[in-house]
């Protein structure tokens, strides 16, 4: 097969001409609009919480902290899939480094609330020596460094009167790295929430299935399309396939997108539903034995 000779273009438009997008654009005002208010809610809220163990109550704030960064960066999406980027290469890798760096900073958020309530259950000692405020600022460069990709390979693809703030690579083996990176990563996250959660719903023996059921269902919906996509456009680059690698630059904005709506979710299947999950507060107690309640 021909070896594709081209700069490798991951773009959120969905045709050659890049007229405006607009169901990615519908669904990220949805994002925008539930996801906001809510998250603003958990900070707003956050006395309600006080029954909760000191570290359970930092990962919920840092939680709807990162999504709310998220959120608040959907504006200037929105515009740019409608009329173009029209705010500077400078706005345009810095917006993208404050996404990417917020929505790791989610993932590593939820991560942790399910190994935190792992090791209640299964070893409360355990629990007690997660190190407060130092996870959080691991977390935070851990998800910084993740994004640093972004930042670098972020630039201004200009088509005609269209202007687009979209990650460019080359060479294409640039592609390979940075999409292996995310698939990875965000593969090892949900399997790690999954192993969690599942060995939580297996140890106590009450009404929590309901909850881990919705949480790791709702994490693989949105999460696990977007990841697969990725792969797909490994594949596309490593074997030269062009229909394929079409395919994943035209479906990469819709599934961008659904990856949000985990922003607006989030502080009803973690923050809220912690307020009747009275399990957490015996993380600083140390009795893990106590019953889940639903």
């Amino acid at each position: 097969m021909e070896q594709l000779n081209f700069t490798v273009v991951e773009s959120t438009s969905s045709s050659p001409g890049f007229p405006p997008d607009v169901v990615p654009a519908v669904l990220l005002s949805i994002c925008f609009v539930l996801g906001v208010p809510g998250n603003i809610a958990v900070v707003l809220l956050r006395h309600k919480w006080q029954h909760l163990s000191g570290m359970s109550h930092s990962l919920m704030l840092n939680l709807a902290f990162s999504d709310l960064l998220c959120l608040l960066t959907l504006p200037l999406w929105i515009y740019s899939l409608l009329y173009s980027w029209t705010f500077g290469l400078e706005a345009c890798k810095v917006v993208i480094f404050l996404s990417y760096c917020s929505v790791y900073g989610s993932q590593l958020s939820v991560t942790m609330v399910s190994v935190q309530r792992y090791l209640m259950v299964v070893s409360p000692t355990k629990c007690q020596h997660l190190g407060g405020k130092r996870l959080l600022v691991v977390v935070w460069l851990v998800a910084a460094l993740l994004s640093i990709p972004s930042y670098v390979f972020q630039q201004l693809f200009v088509y005609q009167n269209w202007s687009e703030c979209t990650r460019l690579y080359s060479p294409s083996a640039n592609s390979v790295a940075a999409l292996l990176t995310e698939s990875v990563v965000g593969f090892i996250l949900l399997f790690v929430m999954a192993f969690a959660y599942i060995h939580i719903s297996r140890k106590v023996k009450r009404q929590t299935n309901r909850l881990v059921t919705s949480i790791i269902v709702t994490s693989f919906i949105l999460w696990v399309p977007y990841h697969t996509l990725n792969v797909l456009g490994i594949a596309a680059v490593s074997l030269n396939i062009r229909d394929l690698w079409d395919f994943f630059h035209k479906a990469f904005g819709i599934t961008v997108a659904v990856t949000f709506v985990n922003s607006c979710l989030n502080p009803l299947l973690y923050a809220f539903a912690s307020y009747n999950m009275q399990f957490m507060q015996y993380c600083n107690t140390g009795q893990g034995d106590q019953i889940i309640s639903d």
